[in-house]
């Protein structure tokens, strides 16, 4: 193995233990049946099924709950390093509504990091790859020690 393609298998094994160790911490996404599909630097791809106790009066799942999951799989990305980072701020477009029982990935992807600010933009998609919402995450340094 080449020492490049040893310090990318280095980098991925350092994202996937640092997203890992996040998520065992991460009652609020458990809490939601998140599931992590894959975990990269600066990456991130989750998974969830709409349950029915996620369904608005409209009979479709509550727009918190769509911005929890883009927001867990900005979380994890954004953290894949092993530097503590935190939201500093984000926003979300609701493309299509998404039924009950709808089976969802969010696939959250660095636009840019420095070592105290990120960007990141997170596509929730359902079963079919269709597009549901577009989420866009700013991230900030924490000072201290990560939990």
């Amino acid at each position: 193995m080449s020492p490049d393609a040893a310090s990318a298998d280095d980098a991925l094994h350092r994202a996937q233990a640092a997203v890992q160790a996040m998520f065992r911490a991460d009652l609020a996404s458990q809490s939601l049946g998140i599931e992590i599909i894959e975990a990269a630097p600066g990456r991130a791809r989750i998974a969830m099924t709409v349950r029915p106790d996620m369904i608005n009066g409209h009979g479709m799942c509550h727009g918190g709950i769509v911005f929890a999951f883009a927001d867990s799989a900005f979380a994890f990305a954004c953290n894949s390093y092993g530097d503590p980072m935190v939201a500093a701020g984000a926003g979300i477009d609701f493309i299509a509504p998404t039924p009950c029982g709808e089976r969802l990935t969010a696939t959250a992807t660095e636009v840019s990091r420095s070592a105290r600010h990120g960007i990141y933009d997170v596509a929730v998609t359902d079963a079919a790859g269709r597009v549901l919402a577009q989420f866009r995450g700013r991230c900030s340094r924490l000072k201290g020690p990560s939990p």
